[in-house]
Parts: C-alpha cells; structure tokens; sequence
C-alpha cells in the first residue's frame, strides 16, 4: 500500500516525491534493499542493523504507526501511551530482524538456526491423508521458516503463494530470496486460471503456504468475527480445500531471539467437496478464531501495518 503525502508533498517536484513516497512506503523496493543490507556481515553486525532500521522505519511511517497502534488497541484494548509506543516500536524492530533474516540470501545461512515445533503430529495427520496440505498462516514473525523447515526435514517441496505486488523490484528481491531457501513462489491474480499451478501442486502431495489475515484486492471473502468486530477471511483457501480435498493447517510462527523461532501447529481443517456455505463460513470463523489466539498471545509479532 502506498502512503501519500498531504499538505507539502503536492509542491514538491515529481521526481522528489516519488522518491518519499518510497521511503515510507514499508512494502516497496528502498526497504527490502535496506533489510538485504542489514542482513550482510558478521552475525554481530546481522544482529545490531535490523533493530536500527526497524526504529527507523517506525520514525517515518506516521500512518503504518498508527495502524499497528489500531490493532494492538483491537488485541489488548487501550494502555498507556509510553507503553503503547514501546509496543509499536517493538512491532517494528521484530518486523525488520524477521526481514532481514529471511533475506540473508546465502543457502547456507538459514532464516532460523533453531525452531521449536508444537503440535508436529498435526501436519503428520495431514500429510497422511494423501492429498497435499494448505498451511494457512499470517504476515506473523518468520512465518516463512515454515517452508525451508519442511524441505530440509521432511524433504516436502513448499509453495507460497502471494498476491502480485505494485513494487516489481520489492517483488524481485522477496522472491529471489524465497528460492534461494528452497521455496517456488507463486502470484495468485484476478485471474482464474493463475490457481492451476496450487491445484497440481496439491494433488502432487505437495505444500501449499497462505496467508488469511489480508483479502487481496478484487478477491472473494467471507465474513468473520475477530476481537469482537468484523473481519474478512479471504475464500481462495477455502475454495482450495473443497476443490482438491487438501486439509487446512493452521500454522502460526513467533520470533523467540536472533534467527530462534516458535512454530505452532493445530488440527487440520477439513472440508468436503459438498461443502455449503455454511460450512465454508464455519471454516473461516475457526480460523479467524484461531489466529486470535495467537495474535493474543503475540501482538507485537503481527505485522497487519493497516487498521481495518
């Protein structure tokens, strides 16, 4: 989502305000580049730099700090306004370290050096049923060590699939750094048939990761409750499930110190190829229900920089 500017931003020159525009703007190119920077060097430097930038970023992106400020408020209601600051900062600082150790680009060094599993017996379940599994997740710390773990221990082949971003470079570095740890990478559009390559995945055996916590523009959703308001879930993961038969795995990661991460993994969601709506509308409602929990436990470790 690109920021615009009011007030002195219309004065300036183009060229000038472009080049503002991308500096706040947390999901283009200039801070991709930045996290990339700060994840060259020693491990000390690896360690100090994403903090930096993390501050830095919430320095100059007024709206993005309010929006967590927004959310933080919806998972915990109201605290103070020096505790309320720490925790947005702290948002901040997470979001940039998960960055930079997910764009470290060397195959040899991994985004987590060490990852604690809880309910592994979940995915055994799923992967048991021989029709693929969809992780659904959310834009939660380092949930995209998920997929070099599955490749490197259980030798499963992982697609993430994501929204087509306005920013191509911000696109570019992501995903250059996505296949570096083992991951295909898939952009999913308005276009129907942009979703055949999950279906042969799936049917394959394979993994497919998405995220539930944002509805891309143009996409179907349904409606949901979460923290005592409403809230969309989008429904191509839903759809997903129906068509091929794959399980839904709630799948959820906390950043627990430099490259340690907590993954949390619940029972799997089934749907059947019959199913109504009132049964994809179950669906969504228990994984909305379930990302609540997680969110509750980890506020400042959901990275949804827009109030809604």
């Amino acid at each position: 989502m690109t920021l615009a500017f009011r007030g002195v931003a219309p004065r300036l020159p183009a060229p000038l305000r472009g080049a503002l525009e991308s500096w706040v703007n947390l999901d283009g190119s200039f801070w991709r580049r930045l996290a990339r920077w700060g994840s060259q060097g020693p491990e000390w430097f690896v360690r100090a730099a994403p903090p930096v930038i993390g501050l830095v970023a919430c320095a100059v992106a007024p709206e993005r700090r309010r929006a967590i400020a927004d959310n933080l408020r919806r998972v915990r209601g109201r605290r103070g306004p020096m505790r309320e600051a720490t925790e947005v900062a702290r948002t901040f600082v997470t979001y940039a370290s998960c960055l930079a150790e997910v764009l470290g680009g060397d195959p040899g060094r991994r985004p987590a050096s060490g990852a604690l599993v809880r309910g592994e017996l979940h995915l055994d379940d799923a992967l048991a049923l021989g029709h693929g599994v969809i992780i659904v997740t959310a834009h939660t710390a380092g949930w995209e060590v998920v997929g070099p773990l599955l490749a490197r221990y259980r030798h499963i082949e992982v697609m993430i699939v994501e929204a087509a971003e306005q920013d191509l470079e911000a696109t570019d570095i992501q995903d250059n750094a996505r296949r570096t740890l083992g991951l295909r990478v898939v952009h999913v559009g308005e276009d129907p048939l942009s979703a055949l390559p999950l279906v042969k995945h799936l049917r394959d055996g394979g993994v497919v990761a998405l995220q539930v916590d944002r509805v891309p523009r143009g996409a179907r959703a349904r409606e949901v409750t979460m923290f005592g308001a409403r809230a969309w879930v989008p429904e191509g993961p839903l759809r997903l499930a129906v068509m091929t038969g794959a399980p839904l795995l709630p799948v959820f990661v906390a950043r627990t110190g430099h490259r340690r991460y907590e993954v949390t993994t619940s029972a799997a969601i089934r749907l059947e190829r019959t199913a109504t709506a009132e049964a994809l509308d179950a669906a969504a409602q228990e994984l909305a229900g379930r990302l609540e929990r997680f969110v509750r436990a980890h506020p400042t470790q959901w990275f949804h920089f827009r109030s809604e």
